[in-house]
């Protein structure tokens, strides 16, 4: 704890700044002046990252607290500012991201009078966040502004926001930094022993490890529970990567075979969503006994812990203690045996992968999205940030991309929002300056936030970006026509060459229209050191096979 001084700007920034922020993403407004002052004032200061669009700042402050562990900071100014950043602040409460917004706030000596961009912002926010509140005076900014990162980065992690009246903003004041740490919340023993009890009597268990793994840094924990066990295990979200590509024990591309035939599924910082079936495996039309698996759900804290799913057993807390606790009760008794099991699902993740072979490889034209993988997953590197932005185009990477190390995947997660990957490529590029940073783009999300490459261009921040380009809104074409037989409002403009807007915005790309051309196209990209978009004219006919529409 330390004693502070300052006008509200200087105060909120050093509270900011004992959380381990070091950037601060933002679009210039009146509201929030005092913010930059303070970010300028800092020792040392504190980094501006400044937009062409306020959701672009909050998606990559949401970006940041996936990546860093640390919450984004977001800042915001009044009224349309704050408005516009809403869709981002959902996406952190769906996916758990910590993150702190700072809204601009209309005057409170003029409220009521119709000062510009006057509107009452915490009831809009408070459904899709933690927290929302309006810190009203100076003298509360420094405990206010320490209780909303506290908060964000305690387990579950989410996003806080908090707007100051502008005449408050200017106003000076004293306060106290706090610790710059979370809370986490403790597991119950007994319900861990439960656990390891269902575990070792399971004959085909499935280990599902999803984003809290990562965000509650238990991946170290859950990296050995599954390499000491050899339990099959799947990801999602950023728990790929946890478990290394290519690894033994690593089942993703058996997913159907693994979930259909496993007697107890053992799911862990994820939520029981359309992702995952809402929580029901196997059954009479899928598993060779016809009965459902038991399931098992662990999550950070009681509140993720699934209400709708029936289980076998959960527990919530700390998750780093409950692998490691689960792991010594388990080999502490009779070790059980899944050889025969883990044998049969690698034979299908070997023919899995024969099959991916002819797709990854194909020479149609116009060009299969899946060739683009082909081309692109030899040349990810080992520390390799990939971010999907798309719907149809990013369903392919999920199949096809598999990090070697964790912290190294971004997704919407289970809110879906496109848009996010101007802000995430943004975040990734200064939270791993030396990685290399490739984002995936499909040409309908791209017209979110494509503008952003001005951002990217003005901060010096290259990244490559990798267009799957078939004029269409291919997630809805399709079943619109499998609905009704026919599409509207489902067509883009055909072949548009958004490597020229980049051009224009001072990057650099490409279209290419030949397969062979993809590897060349995409050696430049990375060689190039700017923003580079390698634009892939693909076939909108070759969509991603679903088994559900997330409904």
């Amino acid at each position: 704890m330390s004693e502070i001084t300052g006008h509200s700007g200087e105060l909120a920034v050093h509270v900011a700044r004992a959380h381990g922020v070091e950037t601060m993403f933002t679009l210039s407004g009146a509201h929030v002046f005092p913010m930059y002052d303070g970010a300028v004032k800092a020792e040392p200061q504190m980094r501006l990252l400044d937009v062409r669009h306020e959701q672009t700042a909050a998606f990559a402050a949401e970006a940041t607290g996936k990546l860093t562990r640390v919450p984004g900071l977001a800042v915001l100014t009044a009224g349309p500012g704050v408005t516009n950043g809403i869709s981002a602040i959902a996406q952190a409460q769906f996916a758990g991201s910590p993150m702190v917004v700072v809204g601009g706030r209309a005057p409170q000596n003029r409220w009521g009078t119709g000062s510009l961009q006057e509107l009452d912002q915490p009831p809009i926010i408070a459904p899709v966040a933690k927290a929302a509140r309006t810190i009203m005076t100076a003298g509360d900014v420094a405990a206010g502004v320490d209780e909303a990162f506290t908060l964000a980065r305690s387990s579950h992690r989410g996003p806080v926001f908090v707007d100051v009246p502008m005449d408050e903003f200017f106003n000076s004041a004293s306060g106290t930094t706090g610790s710059g740490e979370g809370t986490r919340i403790e597991p119950d023993g007994d319900a861990i022993a439960t656990i390891a009890g269902l575990l070792a009597r399971a004959q085909r268990p499935v280990l599902i490890l999803g984003t809290d793994v990562w965000a509650d840094h238990a991946e170290a924990a859950a990296l050995r529970f599954v390499e000491d066990l050899g339990i099959p295990t799947l990801t999602n979200g950023m728990g790929r990567g946890v478990i290394p590509g290519g690894h033994r024990s690593l089942v993703t591309k058996a997913r159907g075979a693994a979930l259909s035939g496993a007697d107890l599924v053992v799911v862990v910082g994820t939520p029981l969503d359309f992702r995952l079936g809402y929580g029901a495996f196997g059954g009479p039309d899928k598993n060779p006994t016809g009965e459902f698996a038991r399931v098992v759900h662990i999550a950070d804290s009681p509140g993720q812990v699934s209400g709708h799913a029936e289980l076998a057993a959960s527990v919530a807390g700390d998750l780093t203690t409950v692998l490691d606790g689960l792991q010594s009760a388990i080999e502490g008794g009779d070790k059980p045996d899944w050889q025969a099991w883990a044998d049969q699902l690698r034979d299908q993740v070997r023919a899995a992968a024969e099959r991916d072979a002819q797709l990854l490889t194909a020479e149609a034209d116009p060009i299969h999205p899946a060739r683009i993988y082909g081309e692109l997953v030899p040349r990810l590197e080992d520390d390799s940030v990939v971010i999907g932005d798309g719907g149809d185009f990013v369903s392919f990477a999920g199949k096809y991309v598999e990090p070697k190390r964790p912290g190294g995947w971004l997704d919407p997660g289970p809110y879906g929002c496109l848009g996010a990957g101007l802000g995430a490529a943004i975040a990734a590029r200064i939270a791993r300056p030396s990685a290399q940073v490739t984002l995936l783009l499909g040409d309908g999300a791209a017209g979110f936030s494509l503008m952003d490459v001005d951002t990217l261009v003005r901060h010096d921040l290259p990244v490559v970006m990798v267009m799957g380009n078939n004029s269409a809104w291919g997630l809805e074409k399709g079943p619109m026509q499998m609905l009704y037989g026919y599409d509207v409002v489902a067509d883009l403009a055909q072949r548009t060459p958004y490597d020229d807007v980049v051009k224009a915005l001072g990057g650099a790309g490409e279209t290419v229209t030949d397969p062979k051309q993809i590897g060349p196209a995409l050696d430049r990209a990375y060689a190039s050191g700017v923003p580079y978009l390698v634009n892939v004219i693909t076939d909108v006919e070759a969509a991603y096979p679903r088994t559900t529409f997330g409904i």
